[in-house]
């Protein structure tokens, strides 16, 4: 007959309401059979926790003080049920082993067992099996509801980010764009399908914007398909299906689909290859002059710096200056101008196309972009101050310092992406249609890249680097040379 007792209370979150499984009626229930049956209650420990494991803390707290007061004699454990100990069999046991080293005896005042009688072992098994059923039970009913939800459309999660999560008239929830995040999503997503700068960039750039989130975080919302109005469901048949939505997207399904191709390319862009392709506009264009192979793009490296070439890969050993190739190619665009019938066309185009919005919107945008550089000097000079007067640890200060950094430093690219943009509006408002070749510095690289396309370089010289333009019969009609 037990002497003295722990008393074990366990709740856990679904069950708080749930008749008969409140912490005080269990505590009062154990009181009161400790007091009939004479029993001294050493202590009480109140767990608010799941029971699937015994990875509980005021559970470890019980057993740290049996061991402590070993010396005091066995420190037996009641509570009111099994369920109340564990939901999982096969740790049940394990701890029930535990226990009997420790010499204390685990005692349900509901489900009582004699361990003394052999037989006791198939009531337990009982015992301890049944809330492990009822939790597979659950959990089965649970996985099938939410299958069927998903099944209709609906998105029965905790909302992802730029959603929240609503209840309609009818009592059923749903998700709805949270106006706040979802332009910022919508946004970081704009972003990666312009594949100019890198993921990590464009959550630094989301980050400032206040879209807070870890790289995890944000490379599970640019892979997920509810911004775009789908539905994820997974099949052991049929592998992963997407099911139409009954939620409102944010994106649309070409945009999404766009940033998917981008991500999941093997070759990211990133800086150094803007940079390449920034340097030769006309790789993929040239023909050796001395082979007729195509001719490739590199830097060689120097002293002091690199230096970029074009350059065959045959036994000719062709390489041409592409600083030197790039300007005579400029030259040869300058030869040519549009005609007259083209060049009121184009007039009309510039009459419909809103330069002076466009304009307000990059001004506004490059404001934006300077006060955040500010608010991320401010925040270094801040963390400065601190250190200085030894209020913030020097690893902090450098952490600090290095995440604001790696901000400015996308927020600095970004400010220069807008103000090329400005620069190209003023030399377009300031120039004639017929002038429009000129303009060709100025372009963006996938800008120049287009009309390269259509202007290729016909043949160019291996001694002087000249560049000559044919005009194919098409182009013909609205582009010819200076006469």
């Amino acid at each position: 007959m037990m002497k003295s007792a722990y008393l074990y209370i366990r709740v856990s979150t679904d069950e708080q309401k749930r008749k008969g499984y409140s912490l005080p009626e269990q505590e009062g229930r154990l009181l009161k059979y400790c007091a009939v049956n004479n029993i001294e209650v050493k202590d009480i420990f109140r767990e608010d926790f799941s029971a699937k494991d015994f990875n509980r803390p005021e559970w470890k707290k019980l057993i740290a003080t049996i061991k402590k007061c070993r010396s005091q004699g066995p420190g037996n454990i009641l509570f009111i049920k099994w369920d109340r100990f564990s939901r999982n069999t096969e740790y049940a046991y394990e701890m029930i082993g535990i226990l009997r080293k420790l010499n204390v005896m685990a005692m349900a005042i509901d489900q009582p067992i004699d361990f003394d009688v052999p037989e006791s072992a198939v009531m337990l098994a009982v015992y301890l099996s049944i809330p492990e059923s009822e939790n597979l039970r659950r959990a089965l009913n649970t996985s099938n509801n939410i299958r069927k939800a998903k099944q209709l459309g609906r998105y029965p999660n905790k909302a992802p980010l730029g959603y929240i999560n609503l209840t309609g008239l009818d009592g059923r929830k749903y998700i709805a764009p949270n106006p706040s995040k979802a332009n910022i999503v919508k946004w970081s997503f704009q972003q990666l399908a312009k594949n100019t700068f890198t993921i990590e960039e464009v959550r630094r750039m989301a980050l400032t914007r206040g879209l807070k989130c870890s790289r995890a975080h944000f490379w599970r919302i640019i892979r997920n398909p509810v911004y775009c109005g789908f539905v994820r469901l997974a099949t052991q048949t049929e592998g992963t299906l997407l099911i139409r939505g009954i939620h409102a997207p944010i994106i649309s399904e070409d945009l999404f689909f766009k940033v998917q191709h981008i991500v999941g390319s093997p070759k990211k862009l990133t800086g150094k290859t803007d940079e390449l392709k920034a340097t030769f506009p006309l790789k993929g264009y040239l023909i050796c002059p001395d082979c007729s192979r195509k001719l490739r793009a590199s830097y060689s490296r120097g002293r002091t710096k690199r230096y970029p070439y074009y350059h065959c890969s045959g036994d000719c050993k062709t390489r041409l200056s592409a600083d030197l190739v790039n300007d005579n190619y400029y030259k040869a665009l300058q030869q040519l101008e549009l005609s007259k019938g083209a060049s009121e066309l184009f007039n009309l185009i510039l009459e419909d196309t809103n330069i002076g919005a466009d304009k307000t919107k990059y001004l506004s945008e490059r404001k934006a972009l300077i006060s955040q550089l500010d608010q991320q000097e401010a925040l270094i000079a801040k963390a400065r101050m601190l250190f200085v007067e030894d209020k913030l640890k020097f690893d902090d200060f450098r952490e600090c310092k290095k995440e604001c950094q790696g901000v400015s430093g996308v927020l600095q690219k970004e400010l220069n992406a807008i103000t090329r943009k400005l620069k190209r509006l003023d030399q377009q408002t300031g120039s004639t249609p017929r002038e429009i070749f000129y303009m060709f510095q100025f372009m963006d690289i996938a800008d120049k890249k287009q009309l390269v396309s259509l202007l290729p370089p016909s043949a160019v010289d291996g001694r002087t680097g000249e560049v000559s333009i044919n005009i194919n019969s098409a182009l013909a009609k609205i582009v010819h040379h200076k006469f």
